[in-house]
């Protein structure tokens, strides 16, 4: 359905720009003449060019953001202020362009006659699953503050949890980043001139500095080539992971390394939570709460076990033993404290509690990740060096030798 960039009139007179979708110009004339608008002059809005139009992930919203307009919403909310004007009032706020354009369309259809729940709804990109049923529930049981306030809570925490994450990978990406920048430096500079001394003194290299310097005048001459191969392999990686059969195999190996396994299982198991007592709490059913909760975890083994405990949870079976069939993903204590919750009618608390637990845990890990990384960076920049100072001096001190 195509855009259109709009001028209309309302009866008082006053001007009105915008921009609204709609199949044809008589449609676009009918929608605006409900809201009290004469259509003067309308064109089609220009198809999205470049790099957006094939890429997504281009229109990604940070949970910042998302957490800053759910927090004014449930003020607003709690304020008595209806919600076309509270999400007016928050388009004006948003910083994001393409964020702006959403919560308009999303203020346009509440105008139409949708509820909340639906006209989010119209946006899974922006709004996931648990953000849209939650806020359904808060409709239906008139607690949209209360269910505005959990999503607060969970998108905060979502935010830190990831922030945490990222922050602990940043340091070995920076230290190998410019490990490989200073090795491709060296090989273009460095070895060629190397190289030519060498030639000059006649001087027999050992194996190890003839395959140096192999490999600089070859990288120095084919560098266009071995970058070709390198985009062309990150490409396939990148198609690869995105297939069923591979992201299965490279979640498995990630949870089997010795420092990222056990890191990327507490970080799931936190979502698992996270999301868990933000639905249960909510008032959504456990069914519902777990199939939706299936969305939130990264790991494609996480992700089929809480869909497959869905099923066997609404043929009758408890979650806390399912969960303990899944000892390699969850841990005893996840077990026995959604036990406890089960028998004494506090699910969502214990989950609220785990949550908090393994958000606790996934920071302490963070935090010793740095120290747990460095000496095996250490290692590999000391080895990289170690080989390059070899290949270079062995000639030199049998040249030295010799005299």
């Amino acid at each position: 359905m195509p855009s259109y960039q709009y001028i209309a009139k309302r009866l008082n007179g006053e001007t009105v720009k915008g921009t609204r979708q709609a199949s044809s110009l008589k449609e676009l004339a009918h929608l605006l003449k409900t809201d009290g608008c004469f259509l003067v002059s309308a064109d089609i809005e220009e198809e999205k060019q470049g790099l957006a139009r094939f890429i997504p992930k281009l229109k990604y919203i940070p949970i910042s953001q998302k957490l800053l307009v759910t927090q004014n919403l449930q003020v607003l909310v709690a304020a008595g202020v209806s919600l076309p004007h509270s999400i007016d009032v928050l388009e004006k706020q948003t910083k994001s362009r393409y964020f702006k354009n959403v919560l308009k369309e999303v203020r346009e259809l509440i105008l139409k006659g949708s509820s909340l729940s639906e006209a989010l709804a119209e946006f899974p990109e922006v709004f996931s699953d648990i953000y849209v049923n939650l806020v359904k529930v808060g409709e239906k049981t008139g607690n949209l503050e209360g269910v505005l306030g959990i999503l607060t809570k969970q998108l905060d925490r979502s935010y830190q949890l990831r922030s945490r994450t990222r922050g602990a990978m940043l340091y070995p990406a920076v230290v190998i980043s410019t490990l490989i920048l200073i090795g491709t430096a060296m090989m273009i500079k460095v070895v060629p001139q190397l190289s030519q001394t060498f030639e000059e003194l006649e001087v027999e290299l050992p194996p190890l500095t003839k395959f140096v310097i192999a490999f600089g005048e070859f990288f120095a001459n084919q560098w266009l080539l071995l970058f070709s191969i390198l985009m062309l392999s990150g490409v396939i990686f990148y198609f690869v992971l995105k297939s069923a059969p591979g992201k299965k195999v490279f979640h498995k190996v990630i949870l089997k390394l010795p420092i990222l396994g056990p890191l990327v299982k507490k970080i799931n198991a936190a979502y698992t939570a996270m999301s868990l007592s933000a639905l249960v709490q909510g008032g959504v059913s456990i069914v519902s709460a777990i199939n939706i909760a299936s969305d939130s975890v990264g790991n494609f083994y996480y992700k089929q076990a809480l869909k497959d405990m869905a099923l066997k949870v609404e043929k009758g079976k408890k979650l806390s033993k399912l969960i303990g069939e899944y000892n390699g993903l969850y841990s005893p204590l996840f077990v026995q404290m959604l036990q406890v919750g089960e028998e004494t009618g506090t699910m969502g608390k214990m989950l609220l509690k785990l949550s908090e637990f393994y958000e606790g845990q996934v920071n302490n890990t963070t935090k010793n990740l740095s120290s747990i990384i460095e000496p095996i960076l250490l290692l590999l920049v000391g080895a990289a060096v170690g080989l390059f100072a070899i290949s270079v001096f062995q000639p030199i001190y049998s040249i030295m030798s010799s005299m």
